[in-house]
């Protein structure tokens, strides 16, 4: 008996119309960020939520062993080249006012359109693997005619990492033939279907979350050291202000200039086609920050 699968509701109450799925989208992402500067900006606030594991296996010195204990199986859409030079560029705008967040190497970007499992052993992926093997390639080929439009950029954030994240087209910048007609079949419509072919190659998914986004992490706090005066030193709030200045000060470029235009033109960066190039990328292992050995790449539309 197939799964419920949870990318219907949103589907159904829009009754798949896709501006009212971009809207949802967005509204997901301004309220979260308006959430999290909150959050940020609070006099209570004292501390950014380190990652760990990050930060032990960029420390080979004190932890010249560790490994990441978290073994996983997702399905990841690789961005364009485009959109990875407007995400680099975008890092060293953080990296000049903040030099020790840690960046995402460019090679391993990603945003994650289906999450198929998450922390388990080596042995439990390996087993899924093998039950999952006979259905990977045809669903990762299944872009190249399933061709889902990105655009809009916007970077997001909290307390432990900074994304930048994009919304469904909706029929804005339409060029090079694609059609309204063609932005009828959203990222979420992709997403609800490769929830069901993996349901139907008798897959368990076990996403940690099914929230309406599709980002690409840009970088993580692996330390406090640039909101501290001083290694052991207390959080300094205005460094956690300039932070949040500093996000919304892009977020205002990236609007104004990669946004669509007032003629409907898009920069290079401000969308993709998902599967443009190559095709969803079903990856196995420690994949937590770009990791993990690709079992399988599909055909590009």
């Amino acid at each position: 008996m197939a799964n419920s699968n949870p990318y219907d509701d949103l589907l159904t109450s829009t009754s798949g119309d896709i501006s009212a799925i971009q809207r949802f989208y967005h509204a997901h992402r301004t309220n979260r960020n308006a959430q999290q500067k909150a959050k940020l900006l609070d006099p209570a606030f004292s501390a950014f939520a380190i990652d760990d594991i990050l930060r032990k296996l960029t420390d080979p010195i004190d932890f010249p062993n560790f490994e990441d204990p978290r073994y996983c199986l997702v399905l990841w859409a690789r961005p364009t080249s485009e959109v990875k030079q407007l995400a680099s560029t975008i890092q060293q705008k953080l990296i000049a006012e903040f030099p020790n967040l840690w960046l995402m190497p460019l090679e391993n970007m990603h945003t994650t359109s289906m999450e198929v499992t998450h922390s388990r052993t080596r042995e439990e992926i390996e087993a899924i693997v093998d039950k999952f093997n006979h259905a990977i390639p045809d669903i990762t080929d299944y872009t190249s005619n399933h061709r889902s439009r990105l655009t809009k950029p916007l970077l997001g954030f909290d307390s432990q990492a900074i994304a930048l994240s994009f919304l469904p087209a909706a029929g804005e910048g339409l060029k090079d033939g694609r059609t309204a007609e063609d932005d009828s079949y959203s990222y979420h419509h992709l997403r609800r279907d490769l929830f069901g072919l993996c349901d139907k190659a008798g897959v368990d998914v076990q996403s940690r979350y099914v929230l309406p986004t599709a980002h690409l992490t840009l970088g993580r706090f692996i330390n406090g050291n640039d909101f501290r005066d001083s290694p052991e030193g207390s959080l300094n709030h205005e460094r956690v202000a300039d932070l949040v200045a500093t996000v919304e000060s892009i977020n205002n470029w990236l609007e104004a200039e990669y946004w669509p235009s007032d003629d409907g033109g898009i920069k290079p960066g401000g969308q993709w086609i998902v599967g443009e190039g190559k095709g969803l990328d079903c990856r196995e292992g420690q994949v937590w920050y770009g990791g993990g050995r690709s079992i399988h790449v599909g055909r590009g539309s």
